[in-house]
């Protein structure tokens, strides 16, 4: 797709309201401060940027939403990102808490090429290890089932884990080490005030509700 020639930077706040919108209606001047890590003077310089580009719009208090080029700009930094993950994960043995430093600097230079050949390589794949949709190569995003966070769900259910809404290494490496990972079926046994107890193949754990509403599950009560 032809898009206006943008810096790494712009392409990955693009990105990043993108990732926020799927969790919040709206995405303010604060949450792209914390999500980037930067200063707020500079993230209300950056939106005015990409307002004059007409690939955002924000209004006070109704917050920051993409336009429908900026949308499609976003989609293809994060086909690239997600398929590169996936990459990554299922060819060059990475674990799935060391992929997205890697994806996030390769994502803005490979060409559309590169990232055809690297989805036929992997077979069309609609999500990458996290359970993160992959966004089609006409830039939509694949269907996926209805989830809900595992602190939103009833106890004494089986579910399925779909997706994990982090890129925190320490997290992923404890989610991995007990097995709390995208496909895995998990027992939900008690709701406590301090977590969300689990059974894992006859295992039991805490999960801290910090880290419970990271994890997206299948729910069988929608």
């Amino acid at each position: 797709m032809e898009k206006p020639r943008l810096s790494e930077s712009q392409e990955d706040y693009l990105k990043e309201i993108f990732k926020l919108r799927e969790v919040n209606e709206t995405v303010s001047m604060q949450d792209l401060a914390r999500k980037l890590d930067v200063r707020p003077p500079s993230v209300t310089g950056m939106i005015k940027k990409l307002c004059a580009m007409k690939l955002v719009e924000h209004e006070p208090y109704k917050g920051v939403q993409l336009t429908e080029t900026g949308e499609k700009i976003a989609l293809e930094v994060l086909r690239h990102h997600r398929l590169l993950e996936l990459y990554l994960a299922r060819h060059l043995n990475y674990s799935w808490d060391e992929i997205h430093e890697e994806a996030e600097r390769l994502e803005h230079v490979i060409s559309e090429k590169f990232e055809a050949a690297i989805a036929d390589l992997l077979d069309h794949p609609t999500h990458d290890p996290h359970g993160d949709p992959i966004p089609t190569v006409e830039l939509e995003i694949p269907d996926s089932p209805d989830m809900k966070p595992l602190s939103a769900i009833k106890v004494y259910q089986t579910i399925i884990i779909g997706r994990v809404m982090t890129q925190d290494k320490d997290i992923l490496s404890l989610l991995s080490r007990l097995e709390l990972i995208p496909g895995q079926q998990i027992e939900l046994i008690r709701n406590e005030a301090a977590g969300i107890r689990v059974r894992v193949d006859g295992s039991q754990y805490l999960v801290p509700q910090t880290i419970a509403r990271l994890i997206w599950c299948e729910s069988p009560d929608t």
